[in-house]
């Protein structure tokens, strides 16, 4: 499971128009995982959800919207993936983590860093760098259980956490 906040359809439009040229051992990601993840959960019991959706609603009560901004390029922070960064996930992603934490312990802490993947495997290193620019407002959270199978991708919205508008 994640927390993430998904882009509009007009972001989608914008990363489909993408060249996503075949290479050997590079697997791009269908436009059904394009998620922006503001936290990687990982395994979440069913006993917990509830428990966890309790501890982002009270923690998420009031909060604005958020103005995200894809870009302004793609970006191949190793050489086993591609993506786009996003900002303006910050402030809401330190208010995820505090919240959720204690609910599901973060296991291997890292900086927050939100993206979103497009490619992964062997990924050239000339694939970084395109130019990719947009910027959505995001008025909602939402708990995304990964129900893929190979070849068949399947993120499924559990529930939303709306944002003020």
């Amino acid at each position: 499971m994640s927390i993430a906040v998904r882009p509009t359809d007009a972001v989608i439009s914008l990363l489909r128009a993408l060249p996503r040229p075949p290479l050997p051992d590079v697997h791009w990601s269908p436009p059904e995982r394009w998620i922006v993840k503001v936290r990687p959960l990982g395994h979440v019991p069913a006993d917990l959800v509830e428990p966890l959706l309790e501890a982002l609603r009270d923690e998420l009560d009031g909060a604005p919207a958020v103005e995200c901004r894809l870009g302004p390029a793609t970006a191949r922070p190793g050489s086993q993936w591609l993506c786009v960064p996003v900002g303006g996930l910050e402030e809401i992603g330190a208010a995820v983590f505090e919240a959720t934490s204690p609910v599901v312990p973060v296991t291997h802490p890292q900086p927050f860093h939100a993206e979103l993947v497009l490619a992964t495997g062997r990924v050239p290193r000339e694939l970084a760098g395109t130019p990719l620019a947009a910027t959505w407002r995001a008025d909602r959270l939402v708990l995304v259980a990964d129900r893929s199978a190979p070849g068949r991708p399947n993120l499924v919205d559990v529930a939303d956490i709306p944002l003020a508008v």
